[in-house]
Parts: C-alpha cells; structure tokens; sequence
C-alpha cells in the first residue's frame, strides 16, 4: 500500500521560514535573502569603520589628521596639484558621475535591457539616499584647516564623492563588461576587460584621494564612501543574479562577465542587444 504523499502546502510549512527564503521557486524571498547577506557581508566592514568614527577611536583620529595635514600642506604648495585635483573632482563629482549613469540608463532601456536599466538606475538612487541619510546620521564635521584650498558644504562621512564614484564605476563597469566579452578573440576580449576594471579602479580611487588632498574630507570619510558604494553594488547585484536563475538563465559571473539579460554576454555587441 502507498503511503500519501505529503501535500504542497505541507512541504511549504515544514521547509521553514530559511527553506522558503533559500526556495528558487520564491524568488523575492529568495532574491531578499542574497542581497541580504551580500550586503551584510560588505557592510561589517563600514559598520565598523563607523564605529570607529563615532567614537573618535585614536589611532584612527590620528591618521585622519596627520593625512589631512600633510597633503593641505602640498597643496599649499603646490598650486598646480590643488587646481588638478579640484579638475578632477569637478569632472568625476556626484553629478557628471549621475548623469553619466542616467544616460546609460536611458541607452540601455532603448536596447530593450530593461531589467539591466532598472538595476543601474535602483543601484545609483538607492547608494545616494543611503549616503544621504547616514550623512545626516553620523553629522561628522569636515576638516576645518587655516587657508584652506577649497570648500564643501555638508557633512563628512561618509564622503558623497567617494560613494557616488564607487556607485557609478561599478554599475558602468558591470553594464559593459558583457560588451567587452562580445569583442573578437580572447587576448582582446581580456584587455577590454582589464582596461574597464582599470578605469573603475582609478576614477574611484582618485576621486576619493582628490577630496583628501583638498581638504574638505578626513580620510575615513572617503573610505567610508568606498565601502558603503560597493557594498550596495553588491546587494543589487546579487538581487539580479537570483532574477537570472528565477527565468532559468545560466548562472553567471559578474566580475567577469558583468550584469546582462541575455543568454550569453559573448556574442551581444551591447546589452540587450
């Protein structure tokens, strides 16, 4: 005699609540869940960080403003390097950074990569209310330095700079990297996609430097930035990555292979193309 087999809705109940966030077959759940821990795992180290600020840890407060010290003094003496650095930061600031994304948005919507759209655009507004709000939050005063070489409004920490340039280089790094794999042989494919990582890697990094050199930013401040910029990245990508296995795409590799809709980012000359 065959014993019945349990009911659907009993299997649900006896996976547990873990069951059901970890189900492929619930995909918000499952999507929450990963983005979760993703975002978890990149923001131990900025709560941390905050901690350390809030608490004007030391060593910390030392280092902050032996680097702020140091560099005002170049700067003041060397006025080419200040004017170059406040270029730089006028060029890569929060709002060419923004509208940058905001057109890539718009170009990959017309591609028919909406879902790749939406990703870019929630990752960009999401980082900057984030950073936004715990600005407002933390209310951390900037560096106040006798003949400064330049000024911010606000409050410090953590660095809108930073964050925004890790928010935009990452989701124009992971939007063109499937263009990159689309190139013709492997040695090309590879250098594409070394120059993209290259060129997120600085744009971030001196960003971030430029407000230190500045003076208008403790260098905790622009690490703050960073580490909060790639830990939302992170999130809405592992979020987009549960949406592939939810319509049974391929599971993909997005440091390599970037965040695309398609099958396979090797053959597309764009995304959702």
């Amino acid at each position: 005699m065959r014993c019945p087999q349990p009911r659907e809705d009993e299997q649900s109940t006896n996976s547990g609540w873990w069951g059901r966030r970890l189900d492929p077959d619930r995909s918000l759940g499952l999507r929450l869940t990963l983005a979760s821990v993703a975002a978890l795992l990149v923001l131990v180290p900025f709560s941390v960080l905050a901690l350390l600020v809030v608490t004007a840890w030391s060593p910390l407060r030392d280092l902050d403003e032996s680097l702020a010290g140091s560099l005002h003094a170049h700067a003041l003496g060397n006025p080419g390097w200040a004017s170059a650095m406040q270029t730089w930061t006028d060029v890569f600031g929060p709002g060419p950074l923004r509208v940058t994304v905001l057109v890539v948005v718009v170009w990959l919507w017309w591609r028919g990569a909406r879902r790749v759209a939406l990703w870019a655009a929630t990752t960009t507004v999401a980082g900057g209310v984030l950073g936004a709000t715990l600005k407002l939050l933390f209310g951390r005063e900037r560096p106040d330095l006798l003949d400064p070489v330049s000024h911010a409004p606000g409050y410090a920490f953590p660095s809108g700079h930073a964050l925004t340039a890790a928010l935009a280089t990452g989701v124009l790094l992971l939007v063109f990297l499937p263009v990159a794999g689309g190139i013709g042989g492997a040695r090309r494919r590879r250098a594409a996609r070394w120059g993209l990582w290259l060129a997120a890697v600085v744009v971030t990094l001196v960003t971030g430097l430029s407000r230190i050199a500045l003076g208008v930013h403790w260098s905790s401040d622009v690490l703050g930035g960073w580490v909060l910029g790639a830990a939302v990245v992170a999130a809405t990508t592992a979020a987009f990555a549960t949406w592939r296995g939810r319509v049974r795409r391929r599971p993909s590799a997005p440091l390599t292979e970037g965040v695309f809709e398609r099958e396979s980012p090797s053959t597309p000359t764009a995304p959702g193309a």
